[in-house]
């Protein structure tokens, strides 16, 4: 099974150890896409912060985040899985998981990045500020610069099994299953269950829970239907919807009862 995952805007600081080893990272067909990224977003940071904060949308009070995006070649880095917080990684709480769970998690999780592509979240990085919304001056807009690099390496990556995409918009624009990948594939919603509605906070919290129960589980449904059946083993409330044709995903919605 392969979990794809949003990362989160806000990061925890870099660590102190060594720095940034782009060849260490996993998914090395991504390497050359990776150094232009980089190469573009700390040579922006570091000749013009003004200009960075526009680019990067960054409020005046998040000027910092230029400045450690200028450093990032020599900044300490940790685990992926340490660097991303927020919501989704709070309900995740990978550090908490037993040791069975953290080799499924160091396996089936990957984090989809502006700057990175996608890493593994054992993979060390620094902490930065780059979202896949950004437009680069050189490299354009990330969401359609990575399509063309990704699908080149995704569907290797994808392997054989299940495909669970928890992705939101701008990084699922990043890339798309096709062809017989789509058809092992399941995108999730999470729905305030009395309206149908889509729910923010709690739609991020109630998929790091489900990623978390799989994982302690050891749950490796093998396709979408398979999936669904184990969710609801698990206690969710899940309606599912199959493709009415060949190549394209399954759409599941989680029903929630609590939005806050």
């Amino acid at each position: 099974m392969l979990v794809l995952l949003p990362p989160s805007e806000g990061k925890a600081a870099s660590g102190s150890g060594a720095p940034l080893k782009p060849e260490s990272l996993a998914l090395p067909g991504l390497a050359a896409a990776r150094a232009t990224v980089l190469d573009e977003l700390v040579e922006l940071c570091a000749a013009d912060e003004e200009k960075a904060r526009t680019v990067l949308g960054l409020s005046e009070g998040l000027r910092g985040e230029v400045a450690k995006n200028a450093g990032l070649r020599t900044a300490g880095a940790r685990p992926a899985g340490q660097v991303y917080t927020g919501v989704l990684y709070d309900a995740l709480g990978l550090a908490s998981l037993d040791p069975a769970a953290k080799r499924r998690a160091a396996k089936w999780l990957l984090v989809f990045s502006g700057l990175w592509g996608a890493v593994r979240i054992g993979d060390r990085i620094p902490s930065y500020r780059c979202s896949m919304g950004v437009k680069l001056p050189g490299t354009g807009a990330l969401g359609a610069y990575w399509r063309g690099p990704m699908a080149d390496v995704m569907p290797e990556v994808a392997g054989n099994g299940l495909v669970l995409d928890l992705r939101s918009g701008a990084y699922a624009a990043a890339w798309k299953p096709k062809g017989e990948v789509a058809e092992r594939t399941a995108s999730v919603r999470v729905l305030h269950a009395p309206t149908r509605k889509v729910v923010s906070h709690f739609n991020k919290a109630t998929k790091g829970r489900m990623v978390r129960d799989l994982l302690l589980a050891g749950a490796a449904p093998a396709g979408p239907a398979e999936l669904v059946t184990t969710l609801r083993e698990l206690g969710y409330e899940v309606e599912a919807s199959a493709p009415d044709k060949g190549g394209r995903a399954w759409e599941l919605d989680v029903l929630v009862t609590e939005i806050h």
